[in-house]
């Protein structure tokens, strides 16, 4: 094993059943420092019970979870082992306005967080809380503004940054960008774009959207019923694709150009 895939995510084997239903199947992927990994299918295919088994939100039936060579699939012990899990894997989901607590600024928030995670003071906070606003393009107004009055994108970005405030190693995206509007998706791409280079946190960019797989990924895992059926670097399956289920997929992607099946 190389010493990035040492220091970065090892998934081996990972199983879940849910009563006679096995939804994920033996998942195994590797993610080294800095790098995006992007795990594809259809609804059900098992991609969101494989991340969230990551986080620590399901407890895997089977199978090893490793990061910077240290076991998270056993049940952590105790608190402060529980907080450091959550340290070093965060997870930005599809609806960020379900995920922010309407009573709470933005400000808040995040300060909420580095109350948990940090033993900054107040004064640390303060502009801890700046800095994270300012890396994800966001100001004061924004800083005193109630979840209902930012748009979709700048929830999203407030999302983000709640999730960079505790300076993860890996950063889980589940349909991230799936309910914003095409102009939006492109500049929150962007802004993770820049992140990753600048940080080096590793991304895993859950999607069943191939149309923004190969901007954003460096290696692709396709998904099927729980199963991995085709893996590899992002252009190597988008434009060579084995599997006849990855054909699929790229075909059902939308194109330019392209006569509506009955048009």
């Amino acid at each position: 094993m190389t010493v990035a895939l040492k220091e970065g995510l090892v998934v081996e084997g990972l199983r879940k059943r849910y009563g006679d239903h096995t939804a994920v199947d033996g998942v195994s992927f590797a993610l080294a420092p800095g790098s995006c990994l992007a795990l594809v299918g259809e609804s059900g295919s098992g991609k969101t019970t494989t991340v969230r088994m990551l986080v620590g939100l399901e407890r895997p039936d089977g199978g090893t979870v490793r990061l910077g060579g240290r076991d998270r699939s056993a049940r952590p012990r105790g608190r402060a082992e529980r907080l450091a899990r959550a340290r070093e894997i965060q997870m930005v989901f599809q609806d960020p306005y379900l995920s922010l607590d309407p009573r709470i600024t933005v400000s808040g928030c995040l300060d909420e967080v580095l109350r948990l995670h940090t033993d900054l003071d107040q004064a640390g906070r303060k502009a801890r809380v700046g800095e994270l606003l300012d890396q994800v393009g966001l100001g004061a107004r924004e800083a005193s503004a109630l979840p209902r009055g930012l748009s979709g994108g700048q929830r999203q970005r407030v999302a983000i940054a709640r999730a960079l405030a505790v300076e993860p190693r890996v950063l889980v995206l589940d349909e991230a960008v799936a309910a914003l509007d095409v102009s939006i998706q492109a500049q929150i791409l962007e802004l993770l774009g820049t992140i990753r280079r600048e940080s080096g946190i590793g991304y895993l960019f859950v999607t069943h959207d191939l149309a923004v797989v190969r901007h954003v990924a460096d290696e692709v895992l396709v998904l099927k019923s729980g199963r991995v059926v085709e893996t590899g670097p992002t252009a190597q399956v988008l434009d060579r694709p084995e599997h006849p289920y990855t054909r699929l997929l790229l075909d059902s992607v939308p194109r330019r150009g392209r006569r509506p099946a009955g048009g």
